[in-house]
């Protein structure tokens, strides 16, 4: 290679760069499964205080009995028969008010950590008996309003912690754990007599344990929650977003106002107006961020998500340093072999290792410090032996040093750094350019003497 063309040694290089991908690969490999092992962890960590909690309005379910036409079949003729049949009327708040104080904690297991909050709910609701039960297929005879019952729907009732209050007019009623449905357990529930059908006011409090992110689900009604927490990082997501919020040093607020219009066609069948009003207990996080209004406690410094950010980058590195070698080579003359640009690839490659390794147990911001002064000091010591010098070595450790602090500005902007890496690579590749204006690519270049030594 060292009397090689410079198109030759480009391509030799080049093809050096292409077999680096795939340790680069691998690194991004490691990357996911570290980060997979870290969300088990995590799920370990929230065993015992809940998932992503997503709760639902109260709702109110009164039975009602009907007559169904039912075939039967009879000494081998199917016949028809009435049989009555019992079925419920879910009825939605038309007001309710929602205030919740999160209060956060951060989990440790190993050198994994997650958050979890609990929760303070103390809400009011108003009920009334709808105007047209006609358009529900029932009528008012037929229902029994002396075995009403008030549902809270919950997610995940592992988190619910202490007992929870319910009170209509001002008197307590007796609760019980889960829905009082077959297939819907999560929650709680208690037996009202409804029988005046008067307007009906309620207020209740809970307090619910759970971990990364808290959705409410506006079932029906005109409803608003008002949050408050300590926590300085939310995420706001889902189909509604809160009307107003403010976020600073001592935590956040946000205050969602949504009202009835705004929940879109709802059934009048029973069972699906039933099924809309809950929270499945198997609900995963991800579906509570698109369907309702979701708080999620971001954290800050996901080390996973930085680290795999900036292994997409690690390509450049590869080739500005290789860039750099390269024209040491056909400019100045230096002589740098295949094996020499492959162990100077390896040495950049390590650094996402030891960032990953590190920021583990050290954070980011540390672990990207010590990787990067490592490799600085590695490559720049050997490029003296390679490039014969330390004035040549001197220029890539300032161009390592230039890259590895362009990155963390690049990681650290999120929405400029396209704009900004893009910038910054027009003025590499013009001072490229300028570099080889005068040089002819196609003949082999005469070796240079070595630089002498600083000794």
């Amino acid at each position: 290679m060292r009397d090689k063309s410079p198109t030759v040694k480009l391509v030799i290089a080049g093809l050096v760069g292409l077999v680096l991908l795939i340790p680069m690969l691998m690194v991004y490999g490691l990357v996911t499964d570290r980060q997979h092992q870290a969300r088990v962890a995590q799920e370990a960590i929230t065993a015992g205080a809940g998932s992503p909690q997503v709760v639902a309005n109260p709702v109110l379910a009164v039975p009602y009995l009907s007559t169904k036409q039912t075939p039967v079949l009879v000494d081998g003729v199917t016949e028809m028969r009435t049989q009555e049949v019992r079925s419920e009327l879910v009825i939605e708040p038309v007001q309710h008010s929602l205030s919740t104080v999160l209060d956060t904690e951060r989990k440790r297991k190993a050198i994994y950590e997650t958050v979890v909050f609990q929760a303070g709910m103390d809400g009011e609701a108003r009920f009334e008996l709808p105007d047209d039960l006609s358009s529900f297929g029932v009528s008012r005879d037929q229902l029994i309003l002396s075995e009403a019952v008030i549902r809270f729907g919950i997610s995940d009732p592992r988190g619910l912690r202490g007992d929870a209050s319910v009170k209509i007019g001002g008197k307590r009623i007796n609760l019980d754990p889960g829905s009082d449905l077959a297939n819907r357990r999560g929650g709680f529930h208690g037996m009202i007599d409804w029988s005046d059908a008067e307007e009906l006011d309620l207020e209740y409090s809970y307090d619910l344990c759970g971990s990364r992110a808290l959705s409410l689900n506006p079932n029906g009604g005109d409803t608003n929650w008002k949050v408050t927490s300590a926590w300085q990082h939310p995420g706001f997501a889902g189909r509604f977003l809160p009307d107003s919020s403010e976020i600073g040093d001592e935590g956040f607020s946000a205050n969602w106002s949504i009202g009835n219009l705004a929940l879109g066609q709802q059934s009048n069948d029973p069972d699906v107006r039933e099924a809309e009003a809950y929270a499945p207990e198997s609900l995963a996080a991800e579906q509570s961020e698109s369907a309702f209004a979701t708080i999620n406690l971001v954290e800050p410094a996901d080390i996973y998500a930085q680290v795999d950010r900036s292994v997409k980058y690690g390509f450049l590195f590869i080739g500005f340093t290789f860039l750099a070698f390269l024209l040491f080579d056909v400019v100045g003359g230096a002589r740098v072999a295949a094996a020499e640009y492959l162990l100077t690839g390896a040495g950049l490659v390590l650094f996402f290792v030891l960032l990953l390794a590190f920021a583990e147990m050290t954070g980011f911001a540390l672990a990207y410090v010590i990787a990067s002064f490592a490799i600085i000091g590695l490559l720049t010591a050997y490029s003296a032996a390679v490039l014969g010098g330390w004035k040549r070595a001197g220029f890539i450790g300032g161009l390592l040093s230039a890259l590895y602090a362009g990155l963390y500005v690049l990681l650290s902007l999120e929405e400029a750094s396209l704009i900004v890496g893009a910038t910054a690579m027009f003025f590499a590749l013009a001072a490229v350019m300028y570099a080889t204006r005068n040089l002819d690519w196609s003949q082999a270049t005469s070796r240079a003497d070595p630089e002498p030594s600083a000794e």
